[in-house]
């Protein structure tokens, strides 16, 4: 069976994006795998003992055709002095699913999220970051880094997604300081 074709899958990646919207707006106002989109989707449901929980589904995204992990990429500018500011490249495969900005085509906001290790840094992904390994490198990632940059994607265009842990990322506001 070739992507996106077949009984059922026609929009399942779009249809997984919209419920993990959905349960994160919950949040903020079964038999299944250990790790994967339902589970994840029901553990950030799922009430808290402690009232700290997470408010948030990180994702990956399979690309139709090469199904190569989708790397997404964002500029953002940091002052450098007083008489400038500096722009800087980030890359990542994993997002958070801030908003559809067209329901009918299937369009989303997706906010890049970096991964950060226990000192606080943000690793340069290795072999050139072509897959979502070479951003994780060994046992150092601890957090998710928030970085208020977003891009638009038609979800049509994607026939894989890979669901995290839920969790709570590092703001935005904390990004690049």
């Amino acid at each position: 069976m070739s992507c996106g074709k077949g009984k059922g899958f026609d929009n399942c990646v779009c249809e997984t994006v919209r419920k993990i919207v959905e349960a994160q707006n919950e949040v903020a106002g079964t038999d299944c795998c250990n790790t994967g989109c339902d589970q994840s989707i029901s553990d950030l449901l799922s009430p808290s003992s402690n009232g700290n929980r997470p408010t948030t589904i990180p994702f990956a995204l399979y690309c139709k055709g090469d199904c190569e992990p989708f790397i997404g990429s964002g500029i953002y500018s940091s002052p450098v002095n007083a008489s400038g500011m500096s722009l800087q490249c980030v890359r990542t495969p994993i997002f958070r699913a801030k908003k559809f900005v067209d329901d009918h085509k299937c369009c989303v906001q997706l906010e890049l999220l970096l991964p950060v290790n226990s000192e606080g840094e943000t690793p340069d992904p290795s072999n050139k970051g072509k897959n979502i390994c070479d951003f994780f490198p060994g046992d150092t990632i601890r957090n998710l880094q928030a970085t208020g940059i977003c891009l638009t994607v038609d979800l049509n265009c994607f026939c894989g997604i890979l669901c995290l842990d839920p969790t709570t990322p590092i703001p935005s506001s904390e990004f690049d300081d």
